[in-house]
């Protein structure tokens, strides 16, 4: 039985030193987890920026990845967070696929006081336990009780919203 695959929606490929430092701990974390990591800053690297229409094939084939992966986590660390990121998870939240959330920043930017986030994006996870949905650390990840954790090992039903 091949892993599941869950695409990482991250602005930290941008930055060498983000892809040095930040990403490898989010891709161990998931791959501990038994998961098939489909880092977007990886596997679109072989990508010519010099030729013409590059920025056109990089978007295409990120929202096939998403939706061709079984899940999506999202890092949604800023004020307001990366755009490519939210496209991402709007891409996801309208395919109905499981959704997880990444947010160790403490700046709120939302009007919702019961939201961390636009609430918007709360639209692809359950109304009930959506906290179970968004992890604040690292250690998190592997948070058995939590929904990611539940989800990569098949552990019943995955509440999610309902996209009409």
């Amino acid at each position: 039985m091949a892993a599941k695959t869950i695409y990482l929606a991250s602005p930290y490929g941008f930055s060498e030193q983000w892809k040095r430092l930040l990403l490898p701990e989010f891709i161990q974390a998931l791959e501990a987890l038994g998961l098939e990591v489909w880092e977007p800053f990886a596997r679109n690297g072989q990508v010519d920026l010099a030729e013409p229409g590059w920025a056109y094939r990089v978007a295409q084939r990120d929202v096939q990845d998403v939706r061709d992966a079984d899940a999506l986590f999202a890092i949604v660390n800023g004020t307001p967070p990366d755009e490519g990121v939210m496209v991402e998870l709007g891409v996801a939240i309208a395919l109905g696929k499981p959704i997880f959330l990444f947010r160790d920043d403490f700046r709120r930017c939302t009007d919702s006081e019961h939201y961390p986030l636009n609430l918007m994006l709360f639209a692809g996870l359950p109304e009930q336990d959506w906290q179970a949905h968004v992890h604040e650390s690292l250690a998190s990840i592997g948070d058995p009780s939590k929904a990611l954790a539940r989800w990569a090992r098949n552990d019943g039903s995955l509440s999610t919203a309902a996209v009409s």
